[in-house]
């Protein structure tokens, strides 16, 4: 290391810890200049990638402007995030095709996606997204219960056709996205919103919405379907890997119905999760897998090897509490390949042989390891479209007022199954099932739904192809499937994906 990076890293630890300059200890500079130095120095102490980063002069942090400091630091970690060349793709690791140049999975807030992990939220509680097949047709994709959109009335599969005024709604993403960007402005960068929406019945709608802070419940719904014929058939929507504490409540009330109901076979909808939390990962995994799971590896995950050498400097200065009130810091985190293995426990409701994830692009991280960590043990099915395809995760790093998500560790199930990075792919060798759009004219777990019609079709007769006219309207296509992931990830702006550890395992 030479004399210069190793004067800035030591620096810096003063710097976190007293967020003060320190002229006779430390370099000069401004609170900003100080913090763009510790976001490349972080990355090249922790980053997964860390070894593709150049020298701190070749990099020069402080070159990142912006006229607000968050823009600048995100130009920083975009810029770092393209290092690193995928042999598989030739692209970087990070590479995001709905916009080459940014990150795929690194960025930087001031604690939004901290506040909302942690299941509490300020804002309107739904999301909205183009039909499949219709340029023009905007619909709800979803609604959180407790929201300022439940309290309205508001349901998936509702048509929006008016926001702010604003009738002309028409997808134009091709051109300059005036109308994608206006959408995405309305319900996810203003604090209040007017639409006009259409009932499936034909009646339409006024509501204003004002953003309002509630709990996230991520069981959107849950229900037993009887197939007839001894076949019953538990489902599930889980939209968000939230904290555990919260979460749990949840998912055990829905599988104590399913268990109650004797249930056959078992659906996890899974095609708006973006992640969260792997504790939550690793429960609602314990939930799904067989008896034979007893004790078995789950996954192990994979730091760099500064980190699994116990080499770490900065990390001294990201202090923290675990959940019995001790204070650690993340260099005391056990990063060897033998302390990251993590095993199924012995607690299982059920003993099936198979499960289906329904999945879209929105599909994201801790939701791709749950899948991932039953493969090896369960017959696992996919249906729905490409997923977002992240197998890496971050432990959240605090610089002054801002926090940091780079991927820190890879993860692969017990087999040595991973490196999905542009995604786990329905009915591909891989990942068997069916490939087939998302149906956002109905509601969740309605039977005629396109994706879950599939299922329970296949659970019933034993494939996935549905003779229901309304179904097979959806494979008339507008867009390409590329185009559709584009927008899914535009329209998903304020959706986290990623995977973290809450509480590291630590000495």
């Amino acid at each position: 290391m030479n004399k210069v990076l190793l004067f800035l890293l030591l620096s810096l630890v003063l710097f976190g810890e007293s967020c003060k300059k320190d002229k006779a200890s430390g370099p000069t500079g401004s609170t900003l200049d100080l913090i763009r130095d510790s976001v490349f120095l972080y990355a090249k102490e922790d980053y997964y990638w860390y070894d593709a980063l150049p020298t701190y002069d070749v990099f020069n942090p402080r070159s990142f402007t912006a006229t607000a400091d968050v823009d600048a630091l995100t130009k920083e970690v975009n810029a770092i995030s393209q290092y690193k060349i995928n042999p598989a793709t030739n692209l970087p690791y990070e590479y995001y095709a709905a916009s080459p140049g940014q990150a795929k999975y690194s960025f930087i807030d001031e604690g939004e996606v901290s506040t909302r992990l942690n299941a509490v939220t300020g804002d309107f509680g739904f999301a909205p997204a183009y039909l499949y097949n219709s340029l023009n047709d905007l619909r709800v994709k979803y609604v959180y219960t407790g929201s300022p959109a439940d309290l309205a009335g508001i349901k998936r599969g509702y048509r929006i056709t008016a926001i702010n005024g604003k009738t002309d709604l028409t997808y134009d993403g091709t051109t300059t996205s005036t109308n994608v960007n206006f959408i995405v402005n309305a319900y996810s960068n203003s604090s209040s919103i007017t639409m006009t929406l259409l009932k499936p019945d034909g009646t339409s709608f006024n509501v204003t919405l004002n953003a309002a802070v509630y709990t996230i419940n991520p069981v959107i719904t849950s229900k037993v379907i009887d197939l007839g014929n001894g076949k019953k058939v538990g489902y599930m929507v889980f939209n968000s890997f939230v904290v555990l504490k919260n979460a749990q409540p949840q998912i055990d009330a829905a599988f104590n119905t399913f268990k109650n109901a004797g249930i056959t076979d078992l659906v996890i909808d899974l095609r708006y999760n973006g992640g969260g939390y792997v504790e939550t990962a690793e429960y609602l995994d314990n939930q799904i897998a067989p008896a034979s799971t007893n004790n078995s590896l789950m996954y192990t995950a994979y730091y760099n090897s500064t980190l699994t050498a116990g080499k770490a400097v900065l990390l001294k200065n990201q202090v923290r509490k675990d959940d019995n009130g001790k204070t650690y810091n993340y260099a005391q985190v056990d990063f060897s390949v033998a302390g990251n293995q993590t095993k199924f426990g012995t607690t299982h409701p059920f003993n099936l042989n198979r499960v289906f994830f329904i999945v879209t692009s929105s599909t994201a991280s801790a939701s791709e390891l749950t899948i991932n960590n039953l493969r090896p043990y369960m017959n696992v099915q996919l249906i729905g479209r490409t997923t977002y395809g992240k197998p890496v995760g971050f432990f959240d790093i605090d610089i002054n007022k801002y926090t940091m998500y780079i991927p820190e560790f890879e993860t692969k199930n017990s087999a040595g199954q991973g490196g999905y990075y542009t995604g786990m792919v329905p009915a591909s060798t891989d990942y068997p099932g069916y490939n087939a759009p998302d149906d956002l004219s109905k509601e969740f777990g309605d039977v005629t739904e396109g994706l879950f019609a599939s299922v329970l079709n296949d659970i019933k007769a034993g494939t996935y192809k549905v003779s229901s006219a309304s179904v097979q309207s959806l494979n008339t296509a507008t867009m390409s499937i590329d185009q559709q992931n584009a927008l899914a990830s535009k329209m998903d702006n304020d959706k986290f994906k990623g995977m973290l550890y809450r509480t590291p395992k630590h000495k």
